[in-house]
């Protein structure tokens, strides 16, 4: 094989080998050094030796990016390793691998500290989106109102009275990173919201702990995430006693109550009242109510259900009476002037009943009870379950649900023993009266 010096300037009077794809010069200063050329016009220096009785070729590179020199260098240097019995292809291959693992511990780097970065602020809206109660498929529009109501920035001025409106108690968490959530961190938050109101407050970490559980379950944000956090027996220590609401009227105060409902200037205040007492339906369940989903015909109620979407229950003789008395000025049954177009807030009309009656307290919530306890006191308690929109607690409970037809005569019982112990006379058989439109 002829070997040529390498020139800095282009190689004269080259002829192509045998190989009709490429070419080689090969210099007579460093041994096994050569320039590789293609037709295509792409040269590259190569070492040609021999390492363990077989031959190899390797490439340098370009003589766009190495001078004569720099390649001669390395062409010796290739060889003295060969001369050490080591293979230079390895060492190669060893330095590639180095450089892809730097630039994957890099790029590692560079999304760890992303990732470190995350704040909960950034993962709320995916929660809000995404997130759901268990065995649920979506959340309930009251309980997303309520997520989004913990964290609102404040700042807006008060729809009633003076000032604006403070942040909610989870805004305070949203600055903070996902990975420094931490027993410390939240029980710092607690403390200063538990200042402001402590049941607040501990509703509050009852859902953000929720969102825990869903950073938790997802692999992107697992690492990033201490589930137990808002479960450090320091927090828990500073919780507010979880005492069950047992409010309820006594049997002898039903009698009172009902007097107060009936004293009340605001008819459609009054109707209310008493229709939660005969339904034990759940104030926003029963405010909710439209025109359309009463049917006087068939006597029935369609309402809107905390657990189901909505449900179904016989619309009783009494009530029926009730309702009917009820002028028609917009779609809601328990209409109001109000921007909501209906009865939001009875509590005003509730006290005045309460002080008639002389009983101290009793919630909205307390009518729902007293509806469920007088209604055991005279039939299965299937019944006012279905009828106040209980979960089934058991599997036996689950294949006790009634059709309307067979809770109809149950439910009648119900509203007539209630009538009795309220000293109300009804005649059951006397038709509901013609509803009067009022021009709004």
């Amino acid at each position: 094989m002829a070997k040529i010096a390498f020139t800095a300037g282009r190689v004269s009077g080259f002829k192509c080998p045998s190989d009709k794809k490429q070419a080689f010069l090969w210099d007579a200063t460093a041994p096994g050094l050569g320039l590789r050329a293609t037709p295509a016009g792409k040269s590259a220096y190569v070492f040609q030796s021999v390492y363990q009785g077989k031959d190899i070729r390797i490439t340098i590179g370009s003589p766009a990016a190495w001078s004569i020199p720099e390649a001669q260098a390395k062409a010796r240097e290739l060889q003295r390793l060969i001369d050490e019995g080591k293979d230079p292809r390895d060492l190669k291959r060893d330095a590639l691998a180095a450089q892809a693992e730097k630039q994957a511990a890099a790029a590692a780097k560079v999304e760890a500290d992303k990732a470190a970065a995350l704040t909960v602020g950034d993962l709320w809206p995916l929660y809000l989106e995404n997130g759901k109660p268990k065995r649920k498929d979506a959340w309930k529009p009251r309980y997303r109102a309520d997520l989004e109501a913990m964290a609102v920035p404040g700042g807006e001025k008060k729809k009633r009275g003076q000032g604006v409106t403070r942040p909610g108690p989870l805004y305070p968490l949203l600055a903070l990173p996902l990975a420094g959530v931490n027993e410390d961190t939240l029980k710092g938050w607690y403390d200063r919201e538990a200042e402001a109101g402590k049941h607040q407050a501990a509703r509050a970490l009852m859902m953000f702990r929720g969102f825990l559980r869903w950073c938790a379950a997802r692999p992107e944000y697992r690492s990033l995430t201490d589930r137990d956090a808002g479960k450090a027996p320091a927090i828990l220590e500073s919780l507010p006693p979880n005492t069950r609401r047992t409010d309820a009227l006594d049997t002898a105060q039903i009698a009172g109550w009902w007097a107060g409902t009936e004293q009340l200037s605001n008819r459609t205040a009054s109707v209310y009242l008493r229709a939660l007492l005969l339904t034990g339906a759940r104030r926003e369940e029963m405010a909710a109510l439209r025109w359309q989903d009463v049917d006087f015909r068939w006597r029935k109620l369609t309402i809107a259900d905390k657990v189901e979407m909505t449900r179904t229950i016989p619309l009783t003789p009494y009530l029926a009476q009730l309702l009917a008395t009820l002028p028609r000025v917009g779609p809601y049954v328990f209409a109001s002037t109000g921007k909501a177009g209906r009865i939001t807030d009875a509590r005003a009309s509730h006290d005045q009943v309460l002080e008639h009656a002389q009983v101290k307290h009793l919630t909205f919530h307390g009518l729902r009870r007293t509806y469920i306890r007088q209604a055991r006191n005279i039939g299965p308690a299937g019944v006012p379950a279905q009828m106040a929109g209980h979960t089934p607690s058991a599997v036996a409970d689950g294949y006790a649900i009634l059709t309307l037809d067979e809770l109809r005569p149950h439910a009648e019982c119900v509203e007539a023993y209630i009538l009795s112990l309220a000293g109300v006379q009804f005649e059951a058989r006397a038709e509901p009266g013609v509803l009067r439109v009022v021009a709004g």
